[in-house]
């Protein structure tokens, strides 16, 4: 594929458009028969913004609906056998950002409708349950759930006192159901990027795995070092070629903009994919990550803890010391 017809999907976060369209897909699949083989059927991955949770999610959900074709030549083409069809429910929640009460209860209920007019309603305070068992009792098969920013309605709203234990408690009431219906499910994935222990689907359903600093899906998000020298080889040529320099060269100044992600130990090099991407697309190195949008949460954060620029970098934490819920921080290290 010559540079003028070289597709890198910035800004697509659907498996689908990305595999017909022929973007570039850095292949994740193998991570995604894992997930769905082992013997927890609830999941939460923690992520930062822009790279690549949704588009997980939404690979899940092909798999689900067995949409082979989607995955001719990908790991996951040989790995599986089976290739079940699944009714798939997904829930994208980045749609509730900077809302108040009322504007997340609307769009809670347009998320709902959206299933129930296929499925049918049920009653007004148990709507996910009588939906998750309508669509058991209609195709015969147990549900997947899959909830992309499930915290993105309520890390807005993190330091006020105020607005933070009202939606939070909307949120509660809609994650509930899920531990009661545990005899409907086949799959529940969900993610973000904090941890709201008092969130119900942290504190009732017990039994979720938390998959997010596990070795085994450290390069689950993102482009490892070893992904982008074989699957993205011609693209290194060729950016080397606009920038000027040597491929070594400009392998040296990816790692320095965007190299440095680590989500556990052992873990690969991990690269900020959306950076890395929009640097291929443009042929130059900028700050593509932090200028696609101010990352307020984290900005507060800081400020909270008094943290100045110069002071970051250098410190050692313990690996437990990240899964501190958000509302019981201590520190800046989660």
């Amino acid at each position: 594929m010559t540079q003028a017809t070289k597709l890198y999907p910035i800004g697509i976060q659907t498996f689908s458009e990305i595999i017909n369209k022929n973007y570039l897909y850095i292949d994740k699949t193998e991570h995604v028969y894992h997930m769905t083989h082992s013997a927890s059927k609830y999941m939460f991955l923690s992520r930062p913004r822009r790279f690549g949770k949704s588009l997980l999610t939404s690979t899940l959900k092909a798999y689900f609906e067995g949409r082979r074709e989607l995955f001719r030549g990908l790991a996951l083409e040989r790995l599986e056998t089976e290739w079940t069809e699944y009714p798939v429910l997904r829930f994208d929640m980045s749609t509730a950002k900077h809302v108040d009460k009322e504007r997340l209860e609307s769009e809670l209920n347009l998320k709902l409708v959206e299933y129930e007019n296929v499925y049918g309603r049920g009653d007004s305070n148990i709507r996910l349950t009588k939906l998750i068992r309508h669509v058991y009792e209609q195709t015969g098969r147990q549900a997947v759930v899959l909830i992309d920013e499930y915290d993105a309605p309520l890390l807005d709203v993190v330091h006020e006192e105020k607005n933070l234990p009202v939606l939070r408690n909307i949120m509660r009431n809609f994650y509930s159901p899920l531990k009661a219906c545990d005899p409907y499910l086949r799959f529940v994935f969900l993610t973000g990027i904090t941890k709201f222990s008092q969130l119900s689907i942290f504190s009732e359903l017990n039994n979720i795995q938390n998959i997010s600093m596990l070795p085994e899906y450290a390069a689950i998000c993102g482009i490892t070092v070893e992904e982008m020298a074989t699957q993205m080889d011609e693209d290194l040529d060729i950016l080397a070629g606009r920038m000027g320099i040597s491929r070594e060269e400009t392998v040296q100044k990816l790692k320095y903009n965007y190299d440095g992600y680590h989500f556990t130990w052992p873990s690969p090099d991990i690269y900020n994919p959306f950076s890395l991407l929009n640097a291929f697309v443009t042929g130059r190195l900028d700050s593509y990550w932090f200028g696609s949008g101010t990352p307020t949460y984290l900005i507060e954060m800081l400020r909270k803890y008094g943290v100045l620029p110069s002071k970051i970098g250098g410190n050692e934490a313990m690996a437990e010391e990240f899964d501190a819920p958000t509302e019981r921080m201590a520190s800046i290290t989660p």
